[in-house]
């Protein structure tokens, strides 16, 4: 019966200080053993339907991620690495090394986050996979941009990278095959279908004043409009924009989520759904297929940011206040 109780404590960290808890009332309460567990298990107010927050950050280090760092801008003060004869840069710095400390860990805002510089393209992928899962975290955008995009007009960019199902490198590649949940200023939420596939009820968006013609039209998140597949293959857009917009200030800290379950996504912005996705696929075989699993990723891609509070949990269904 003891382990039976002990079983409604989701979180570990609690479980031994229930364990007592519930002996000593049980040999000092009246109540019948069976109210008295009803009693127990309603005031602790936890359910197994909802585990715990697991942080993916654990405030110290990077240990449970691993970085890969492309091919720096000629601008880059970097000894050592291999050049050609117009001064530039001929191979990624690659995994698992970063001189300039692109990946670091600081206190901001009195917090601690994980420092992203920016000044290399590169990517902070968590060594585990998941599926099924709600993802939360807190990003702000810091002070510098680098080459090539530090011009003044250019949005500060980065991006959270889910079903990740390429190393590295992979094909040449300085972003992984993946679905990109886009972080870049007016923009946080978009999706952009990185060497994959996915769908999403869209709209096509009329093409911006003076802008040059194309052959890729853009489309924007419309919950009652036609289902559009993304890609980026030729031909096709990989890119779908978020409605509504619920992004806050330049410098104020912003909450994304994101919920996959099986081949439904959904991306939200300081708590308000900015996109719906479904069946993900992976075109890197012979024919489409699913992929509903994968590693995350955090860019770097030149724009210095902080990311903090990064959480993670295990779903058996979409959560009730996401669904449609």
């Amino acid at each position: 019966m003891l382990k039976w109780m002990q079983s409604v404590f989701i979180d570990r960290r609690i479980a031994s200080a229930a364990r007592h808890f519930m002996l000593r009332v049980m040999f000092t309460s009246r109540l019948p053993l069976g109210r008295l567990v009803f009693a127990l298990c309603a005031s602790c107010n936890l359910s197994a339907a909802e585990p715990a927050w697991r942080p993916l950050f654990n405030g110290h280090d990077l240990s449970n991620w691993t970085t890969w760092i492309a091919t720096p801008q000629a601008t880059v003060d970097l000894p050592g690495e291999p050049k050609n004869a117009r001064g530039e840069y001929t191979q990624p710095i690659g995994s698992g090394r970063d001189p300039l400390g692109v990946f670091t860990v600081t206190t901001v805002d009195g917090r601690r986050a994980i420092h992203i510089s920016g000044q290399v393209f590169g990517e902070l992928r968590t060594r585990e996979s998941f599926t099924n899962y709600r993802l939360k975290l807190q990003f702000k955008w810091g002070e510098k941009k680098w080459p090539p995009r530090d011009k003044p007009g250019t949005a500060r960019d980065s991006g959270l990278l889910y079903y990740v199902h390429a190393a590295p490198g992979a094909e040449h590649r300085t972003w992984a095959r993946s679905i990109e949940l886009q972080i870049q200023e007016h923009d946080v939420g978009d999706l952009y279908a990185v060497g994959s596939q996915i769908s999403v009820r869209s709209s096509p968006l009329p093409p911006p004043p003076g802008s040059k013609p194309s052959a890729e039209s853009l489309y924007q998140y419309n919950p009652q409009g036609e289902w559009h597949l993304f890609s980026q293959v030729p031909g096709s857009s990989g890119r779908c924009v978020k409605q509504p917009d619920n992004e806050k200030p330049t410098g104020e800290w912003n909450t994304v989520e994101l919920v996959c379950f099986g081949g439904d996504s959904i991306h939200i912005v300081n708590g308000k759904v900015v996109m719906r996705l479904h069946g993900p696929l992976r075109i890197d075989g012979p024919q489409p297929i699913p992929v509903t699993a994968g590693p995350l990723i955090l860019q770097s891609e030149g724009a210095e940011l902080y990311y903090r509070d990064v959480e993670i949990r295990p779903i058996t269904e979409i959560p009730a206040e996401y669904k449609e």
